[in-house]
């Protein structure tokens, strides 16, 4: 049966929150889709409840294969900021707007950054297992460290790496910034200092932070070259995208003692194999990529998701969320 209203696809992650404001209109349909639905199935999904006006996705994937089955599609958001897995030149060309949940998220990833930094520093891991085996004469042979007085180079200084900046300030470190596409005056204004070359920043630096987006510039950016100009003692923080760090380098560097240990929310391939090589290592921590899916960013996330979607459907697209504003004219 023919009707008006605008079929919106939402993965099952929505929170309760954003389904409310797109379930406020008489003129939207939500339809549900699982978290982890494979390509197939989803292409399937698309060309079965088409015409499809507009989808909130989590991981999942979406190009032109998933515009050819929506048929008439508005409008594609994610429920964060990272959209790697999303074709955004495919969706210029038919003119539809990609939009991202702007800061809903970045208070959360910056706490897991900084979260990662104390739990490397104050060596948590270790310190948990001495009192649980009964190991406690040997905790002044494994003393941790503070943050107070250490450098931290931050890579990418936007909504999150401003965040992380402040948080890390606020423990008394030394914040460095690299960001080619920050003006320094900003960055210092922050009460950083900016540091212009990457290469001539990262000897200087006891914890390096990653939050930069994952693009062709910055794939495999921390590779082998780049991870033995750290020191010995430092420990790089990935918070971002897999992808970025280069994980069989980084696995040579922790074995060989070129790097202290290193702190990972994203992976290569996700989820990781069973068995990956840096599962093993005792100075790695990990988690598997909820640095911004705290019960709190979900609900912001999902809000602001859905009025993304509003927006664009009314025809005015909250324009500082929108990756491709080309499409805007």
């Amino acid at each position: 049966m023919a009707t008006n209203k605008k079929k919106i696809l939402v993965t099952e992650s929505m929170s309760q929150q954003g389904r409310a404001l797109l379930n406020e209109r008489e003129d939207i349909e939500l339809i549900e889709f699982p978290n982890m639905i494979s390509a197939k199935d989803f292409e399937a999904m698309l060309k079965a409840q088409a015409p499809v006006h507009g989808v909130a996705l989590g991981s999942t994937g979406f190009g032109e294969t998933e515009l050819e089955a929506s048929q008439d599609m508005k409008v594609v958001t994610r429920i964060g900021v990272g959209y790697d897995a999303v074709d955004v030149p495919a969706l210029s060309r038919r003119k539809v707007p990609l939009m991202v949940a702007g800061t809903a998220n970045s208070p959360s990833v910056a706490e897991q950054a900084l979260f990662m930094m104390l739990m490397l520093a104050k060596r948590a891991v270790e310190m948990h297992s001495i009192v649980k085996q009964g190991q406690w004469a040997s905790r002044l042979g494994k003393l941790p460290f503070d943050l107070f007085g250490k450098t931290v180079l931050i890579v990418g200084f936007g909504r999150i790496g401003t965040r992380t900046a402040k948080r890390c300030l606020a423990m008394e470190m030394n914040v460095l910034i690299y960001d080619p596409y920050k003006v320094a005056s900003e960055i210092t204004a922050a009460g950083c200092e900016p540091a212009g070359d990457l290469d001539a920043a990262l000897p200087r630096a006891d914890f390096v932070s990653i939050h930069c987006p994952k693009t062709a510039e910055t794939v495999a950016m921390f590779n082998a070259a780049r991870l033995k100009q750290m020191k010995p003692s430092a420990y790089l923080i990935n918070t971002a995208r897999g992808g970025i760090v280069e994980e069989k380098a980084l696995h040579e560097a922790l074995v060989s003692g070129q790097l202290a240990g290193a702190g990972l929310d994203v992976f290569e391939q996700e989820p990781p194999a069973m068995g990956h090589s840096l599962f093993a290592l005792p100075n790695v921590i990990m988690a598997p990529h909820v640095a911004g899916v705290t019960r709190e960013a979900v609900d912001r996330m999902s809000e602001q998701t859905a009025r993304n979607i509003l927006s664009a459907l009314d025809g005015a697209p909250i324009r500082q969320n929108v990756i491709n504003p080309d499409v805007l004219g």
